[in-house]
Parts: structure tokens; C-alpha cells; sequence
């Protein structure tokens, strides 16, 4: 598929877009523990968990972004299952349909298809995937073992977000064909050098 130029001039989200023309895909990873630290009543945070799951993959342009494209689809019983390994809640991935798939101008099949392929893309350093203890790290530290294991990226293709000193997620940049790119000026860092990794919410 290819992206027709996007329209957007502006950093925030767009009221509505044309289905289909945006610039790159942002796939956003949440770190659970710390997701759910912020909003525990969410349905994401009713078993414990400890690692990422995919948040989205998000029709982006050069700067800010289309959202909710088009009527609500409600997505079908068997793909929400055949989703929950990596998105784990129906109404996450109904959420994330409405608002961002519905601006990719693919099918839900196609959109979800291309959900888990960006997934695929992407190694989790063993020390994140289901960490004990809290680590504490720069912020230097954590993307490096990042690109370790992903040589393909590079530090302007990957990049960390935070609630306060905790680190809350990983978004990364791909062009049309699932290949690496530098992400957009409004798709930055947002965290201080030092971050702290919350282990899940049953480690004490």
C-alpha cells in the first residue's frame, strides 16, 4: 500500500481526514505496569501483567495526525480473539479501530493484518519482557538495547515516552512498507535521562 501525502500542517489530531492519505505508521507499545499504575480501573488491568502489548498503529502525518475517519464498524468476535496475545481488551481494540483504523483506508482485516505485522517487526530486549525488579536506566541505555536487538532501527525511528520518571511506552516509526523511519517532529522522546521500569502489579 502505498500513503498519499498527508494534509496536516498542525501537531494535534485532525477532526476527521481522508481514509487513507497520511504519511507513516506510529506503533505504539504500552508498558502495562506503568499503564496500569496510571488507570487501574481500565479493562487492560484486570489480571496481572508485565510487559508491553500494542496500544496501536497509528496513520500519521509529517506532523499530527487523522482520527476517526469514518462511521464506527464494530469489529467481529473472532478477531478480537485472534488479537488478544498482543492487544488484549475487545473495547482497546474497538477504541483503536474507530479512532486510527478507520483512517488507514484499509479493510479491518487488512488494518489488523498490518497491526501484526508492525508487532512482528519489532524485538523485545530480554530484560523488558517481564522484568522482577525496578531497573533504573538512561534513557540512552534503554534505546540501545532496543536497536541491539532491532539493527534495522536507528534512535530517530524509536522513541520513548513517560509518566514522570516511569517509562510508559515505546512508539515506533515505519514507512508504508513496515520498514524503519525516522519518526516526525511531534513524535519525540518525553523523558527524562534517568527512567525507572515498573515491574507488573503483582511483584511487590
Amino acid at each position: 500500500m502505498l500513503l498519499a501525502a498527508g494534509l496536516a500542517s498542525g501537531g494535534g489530531a485532525e477532526a476527521g481526514g481522508t481514509p487513507g492519505q497520511f504519511d507513516y505508521w506510529v506503533l505504539s507499545l504500552s508498558w502495562i505496569p506503568e499503564f496500569c499504575k496510571i488507570e487501574p480501573g481500565d479493562s487492560q488491568c484486570k489480571y496481572p501483567s508485565n510487559g508491553f502489548y500494542v496500544h496501536g498503529l497509528w496513520p500519521q502525518y509529517e506532523r499530527g495526525y487523522p482520527a476517526y475517519c469514518a462511521p464506527r464498524e464494530q469489529v467481529p468476535e473472532d478477531m478480537v480473539l485472534r488479537l488478544q496475545p498482543i492487544m488484549p481488551t475487545r473495547e482497546l481494540i474497538q477504541y483503536e479501530w474507530n479512532k486510527h483504523g478507520s483512517c488507514s483506508g484499509l479493510s479491518q482485516e487488512e488494518y489488523f493484518m498490518q497491526l501484526e505485522r508492525a508487532r512482528r517487526a519489532i524485538a523485545i530486549p530480554e530484560q523488558y519482557q517481564a522484568p522482577e525488579q525496578y531497573q533504573v536506566d538512561s534513557a540512552f541505555n534503554i534505546k540501545q538495547a532496543f536497536l541491539a536487538v532491532n539493527p534495522s532501527f536507528d534512535d530517530q525511528s524509536l522513541v520513548l515516552q513517560c509518566h514522570g520518571k516511569f517509562l510508559r511506552e515505546v512508539r515506533v516509526c515505519f514507512n508504508a512498507d513496515l520498514e524503519p523511519r525516522a519518526c516526525g517532529r511531534d513524535v519525540e522522546d518525553k523523558c527524562r535521562d534517568k527512567i525507572t521500569i515498573r515491574p507488573g502489579r503483582n511483584i511487590e
